[in-house]
């Protein structure tokens, strides 16, 4: 008996489980939130934001400054730096009408350029700006150049020169010469040579033939034509009337080219002008097409 009893405590007792409902209001919230945490990652998997760097350009605008006052001051103080002539009275006037220009430093440093007993005496042909650089807001550098006749005695010469100017512009648009004419140089011929347009064999030797004579046949006309003997030549306003009195010579080495359903002309026609009697040579880049007869459409 005492066995049985025993065995009977041994028995392990019967483990209560709580079974929730499927749909309980619990339940169905982590439902919800499972299948919203699905979605979101699906949505965002498809529009994920690519990450780089953006390398931003500044863009600084050129602005278009006038520089005609200052042109001009500089233009009308080289009239009075570069004339003179050798009496007294002449150069008291020049010194005086320099001060309308220079600063104070510059007056005094320019005192004797111009000596009492100077042999010569000097006019201004004419006078170029070549260059008017900005060096800030204020202050511009201007190279120009002077031709000047000089007289000593009976003997008359020419004189070219060029110089550097630094001019001041203050807030009211006043201008004052900040440095002394110095010597510089000036621009001078470039070596550079254009490569010659050559015929390129894409236009057949009877469009050629029907182009010469169109060309010829226009360029006759040309220089007298009014706007509407134009049209019948040229498309819109690509060519405009100029109305000279010019006489057509020849056609010089024309040059043909195919460009899809175009050609494309490079010839340069000779006139004789006959106001001046010379001749006249001018270059044209022309854009052809025949639709039922040929036109200059470009």
């Amino acid at each position: 008996m005492k066995i049985r009893k025993k065995e009977k405590q041994l028995k392990p007792k019967k483990v209560h489980v709580v079974k929730i409902g499927p749909h309980r209001k619990g339940v169905i919230f982590l439902w919800i939130l499972l299948i919203s945490s699905v979605a979101f990652g699906i949505y965002k998997n498809f529009t994920a934001i690519n990450v780089h760097t953006v390398h931003e350009t500044k863009v600084i605008e050129k602005q278009v400054v006038d520089t005609s006052s200052i042109e001009n001051f500089v233009k009308n103080f080289a009239k009075v730096y570069y004339s003179w002539e050798n009496n007294q009275n002449s150069i008291d006037r020049r010194t005086e009408s320099l001060n309308g220009y220079l600063t104070k430093a510059l007056q005094d440093l320019n005192t004797d350029t111009i000596r009492r007993d100077i042999p010569t005496s000097s006019t201004v042909n004419d006078e170029e700006i070549w260059r008017v650089g900005r060096i800030n807001d204020h202050k511009y550098a201007v190279i120009f150049s002077i031709d000047q006749l000089i007289t000593e005695g009976k003997t008359r010469k020419t004189v070219n020169a060029s110089y550097e100017v630094m001019v001041y512009v203050d807030q009211s648009g006043n201008m004052v010469i900040i440095k002394n004419p110095t010597i510089c140089g000036i621009p001078g011929k470039s070596d550079y040579e254009p490569k010659a347009v050559e015929s390129d064999g894409t236009v057949d030797e009877t469009t050629i033939e029907e182009l010469n004579e169109f060309l010829k046949t226009f360029f006759k006309l040309y220089p007298s034509a009014s706007q509407e003997e134009l049209s019948y030549y040229v498309k819109g306003s690509v060519l405009k009337p100029i109305g000279k009195d010019y006489v057509f010579s020849e056609l010089i080495n024309p040059v043909y080219r195919k460009a899809g359903s175009q050609v494309q002309s490079s010839v340069t026609v000779m006139y004789l002008d006959q106001q001046t009697k010379a001749m006249q040579i001018s270059q044209f880049d022309l854009t052809l097409k025949k639709d039922r007869n040929w036109m200059i459409v470009k």
